[in-house]
């Protein structure tokens, strides 16, 4: 039994677009449900097992199911399990002429949306359907990714993403510079990667570096390189990364915290394409894309003094604006949906999805993290989960203890080598043997450790006059 529709006559806050696979053996309540659903402006295919719903739906792809508990054959609890094993995010309404509360327990706690009881409330129906659809993330049409391997990365289905995306393709065409503006944890580095994949350098490297997380002292020698003996520890030469990203592109993040001086010495490369590693005598030429990122108002940090206004205009040839979690709400469940899949999977739990009242937290919720901060609370909720959906509660207390993402570990030990080498270089004003002996190791030691971080010590001697007598 099929009915479709077109109807016209639907709410503002629905779509006629949305479809429903309805599963019931008694073909009365069938008729009479089709009905109410077609009048309300959904399109509705109407089956009578189990079974024919499993056979239907890969065709049908509805955005929602709805199915009688107990049937002839395969049930709607079975239906539901048979369900997940291929669709994860689709959400399922339970319908039952016997209210039994094990019942309504067990469906909840397997990631069932609602469990309601025979004879129907059209308006409890109605409004359950409308916030399973809400609530769900699941669109039920051909994924936005639309199989483009370039933005394969990107799970949405906002329209402001979306208009973005297809900038994304023309700019990464054009080979122009690109400045990224938005918050942080927005993914701005995603996205310069995705523009990367675009282009014809997809086949050349992809080199990212964080211009705020590196000692301003350190950032020349990171970009440009230096040479062999160019300074004392320098062991090795080192090519720097616009070297290690010729044919390919360069992401700068965080442009805005360069310091001035480097700025000037990043404008002439751009300019002559031409880099000179710390200590070299020659220059070599580099042919790099670059792609610079900020999370601030750079025309603010030009009336500062703080950034270059012909630095700003190199780098801004196209400026594309990644808009905030906040601004694509619609995409919050996509996106918990898809962490929670991936992280219990993980984790080694079987986590089936959140709880209606959750994802409703997560809709309203604030985001100043925007997609970095639900990651981590998504992760928090996974870890400390002992059921097979998640409750409002535990996403909660996430919520309100979250607000920065705890760094990996190792990202923590490089960042706090960097920060403890580079003081006791100040300290020292660039002599070695000395911060060796306050650091309880050998020169050889100590050596290896700047040269693993690319640290030059005669850079430190401006500090002369400032550092202690040892």
């Amino acid at each position: 039994m099929n009915v479709k529709t077109t109807n016209s006559k639907v709410n503002d806050v629905k779509k006629p677009s949305y479809r429903i696979l309805l599963v019931d053996d008694d073909t009365d309540m069938l008729s009479l449900l089709s009905i109410r659903l077609s009048g309300a402006g959904y399109e509705v295919n109407a089956v009578e097992s189990g079974e024919e719903a499993l056979a239907r739906f890969s065709l049908f792809r509805p955005h929602l199911v709805i199915a009688d508990l107990r049937m002839e054959g395969m049930g709607g609890l079975a239906l539901f399990d048979a369900l997940r094993e291929t669709n994860s995010s689709v959400p399922v309404i339970i319908l039952t002429a016997h209210g039994s509360i094990p019942e309504a327990v067990q469906a909840t706690q397997k990631g069932v949306f609602s469990f309601l009881t025979k004879p129907l409330n059209s308006k409890n129906l109605l409004r359950d359907i409308e916030r399973a659809i809400e609530l769900s993330g699941h669109n039920g049409d051909a994924p936005s990714l639309n199989d483009d391997s370039w933005r394969a990365e990107f799970i949405t289905r906002s329209p402001l993403m979306e208009d973005l995306l297809s900038k994304v393709f023309l700019t990464a065409q054009s080979g122009s510079s690109v400045l990224i503006r938005g918050e942080s944890g927005t993914g701005k580095e995603l996205l310069a990667r995705a523009i990367h994949r675009a282009s014809n350098r997809a086949g050349k490297p992809f080199v990212a570096i964080n211009c705020g997380a590196i000692p301003d002292s350190l950032l020349e020698s990171e970009l440009f390189g230096h040479t062999k003996g160019s300074f004392t520890g320098a062991l090795q030469n080192y090519p720097g990364l616009f070297r290690s990203a010729n044919g390919g592109t360069l992401f700068l993040d965080e442009i805005a915290d360069m310091p001035l001086q480097l700025q000037v010495k990043l404008l002439r490369v751009l300019q002559e394409k031409q880099v000179r590693p710390i200590g070299a005598t020659e220059a070599f030429s580099v042919d790099v894309r670059i792609i610079s990122a900020t999370h601030r108002n750079i025309e603010d940090e030009i009336k500062a003094g703080t950034f270059r206004e012909d630095l700003y205009y190199r780098l801004n040839v196209v400026q594309l604006n990644i808009p905030s979690l906040a601004e694509r709400r619609e995409d919050i469940p996509l996106l918990a949906t898809h962490f929670l899949k991936t992280l219990s999977r993980k984790a080694g739990k079987t986590i089936n999805g959140f709880s209606p009242e959750a994802m409703e937290l997560m809709l309203h919720a604030p985001w100043p993290g925007n997609i970095r901060q639900l990651l981590n609370v998504v992760e928090q909720a996974v870890a400390l989960s002992t059921s097979a959906v998640v409750p409002a509660d535990l996403l909660s207390n996430a919520l309100e203890e979250n607000s920065e993402k705890i760094p990996p570990f190792c990202e923590a030990r490089k960042k706090f080598e960097q920060e403890y080498l580079v003081r006791l270089l100040k300290i020292t004003n660039g002599k070695v043997s000395q911060a060796a002996r306050l650091a309880g190791r050998n020169r050889t030691e100590f050596y290896k450790l700047l040269n693993r971080h690319h640290i030059v010590p005669s850079l430190f001697k401006e500090f002369e006059g400032h550092g202690f007598n040892l």
